[in-house]
């Protein structure tokens, strides 16, 4: 018998085929495996998903846009000077009610003063000239009327009275006038109202154009709305008028009272005025506040704020849908507008009576099956 001798290199080279051999084997074996258990997924039914269902549904809506406005009040009045001068004394404090004719300040008058003295002076020595032009004339007449002076002398002595009584006027005119330019300084309350910030101090030199303060009288103000000239057209006289807060509750409401015939060319707006009434005193004068203007009503669906998802600054809602006679979520994309109590208006994205899914959003892909639930 022949003996065979193998060496290890032909050793090696078998165990290595070996390994391969085994591998291979596993693979086909793990192989069938894996198809037969997919093959048994796909035989059964996926869970549908329970969800809570709301029906889209169609309310009144306001087509409505808000505006920056400036409150106004019809009844403020600003105080400025009728003279130049240095005040003297200020007798009112911020937020001090005031009746008509009030003094609130006083300018100094010494100088008004001394020119009213003057006048009157004046008037006082034309007086004395008038009343001895009055005894000339009464000397002359009874003269003229005993043949010893001329009708001449006569026409002369009543033109000396005549004179001198024009001038006595003429002084009385301007004595009332320079008395009525002395009460100018002293400033009185035009109005009763409610004393508003007062700028100036005593010592300051004031002139015709210096605010001093305003005298504002609680009660109606009016709403200054800038409408953009493109939205004109549309604005009609008396049209609804809301006044809201930040949050957006309504404050007063109101009707467009005036409307401009003329656009800004600054801002390229139109002023339109409402009338507020603001009987609790919660606005004030020159207050900034947002102004809804109401153009109109118009149907249109609402969903609930629960449904709705924000991804990316994009808002979505999961809609339920028949398909091969399951119901089936699908992702839309929505545009909301204002919030009305705890619903979301949709301005685009769903009609009326789509079945809104309300509950179990997070677990939802597009395309899962659901089951209403409740």
């Amino acid at each position: 018998m022949q003996r065979t001798s193998v060496t290890f290199a032909e050793m090696e080279g078998l165990t290595r085929t070996l390994r391969l051999g085994c591998a291979l084997a596993a693979g086909v074996l793990l192989s069938a495996c894996s198809s037969s258990s997919v093959k048994g997924a796909s035989s059964q039914d996926v869970p549908s998903i329970p969800v809570k269902i709301a029906v889209a549904r169609s309310v009144s809506l306001s087509d409505t846009t808000d505006y920056v406005a400036m409150l106004k009040s019809r009844d403020s009045a600003i105080l400025m000077p009728q003279v130049e001068g240095q005040i003297t004394e200020i007798r009112v404090h911020s937020g001090d009610r005031v009746s008509p004719g009030a003094v609130m300040m006083q300018i100094d008058p010494t100088k008004q003063q001394a020119t009213v003295n003057s006048q009157e002076h004046n008037r006082t020595a034309q007086e004395a000239n008038l009343k001895w032009a009055q005894s000339q004339y009464e000397r002359t007449s009874g003269l003229f009327a005993a043949g010893v002076v001329s009708k001449q002398d006569l026409d002369q002595s009543k033109s000396a009275l005549d004179n001198a009584q024009a001038q006595v006027r003429a002084l009385d005119a301007q004595v009332q006038e320079q008395q009525v330019q002395l009460r100018y300084y002293r400033v009185t309350a035009p109005t009763s109202g409610i004393v508003g910030d007062i700028p100036v101090r005593v010592g300051d030199r004031v002139t015709t154009t210096t605010m001093l303060t305003t005298v504002d009288k609680p009660g109606s103000l009016e709403a200054y709305i800038y409408v953009p000239v493109e939205k004109s057209p549309q604005l009609k006289a008396d049209m609804p008028v809301q006044i809201i807060d930040g949050t957006g509750d309504v404050l007063a409401d109101s009707l467009i009272s005036f409307l401009s015939p003329q656009v800004d060319n600054t801002t390229q707006t139109v002023l339109v005025k409402a009338r507020i009434a603001n009987n609790e005193d919660k606005l004030r004068n020159l207050q900034f506040i947002r102004a809804r203007v109401i153009w109109g009503m118009r149907q249109g669906p609402v969903v609930p704020v629960l449904a709705v998802t924000r991804i990316g600054g994009q808002y979505f809602v999961f809609v339920a849908e028949e398909q091969n006679g399951r119901l089936v979520a699908h992702q839309k994309p929505l545009r909301v507008g204002e919030m009305v109590g705890n619903d979301y208006v949709v301005l685009e994205g769903i009609k009326p009576g789509d079945k809104v899914i309300v509950s179990g959003t997070q677990f939802l892909v597009d395309g899962a099956p659901v089951a209403p639930q409740g």
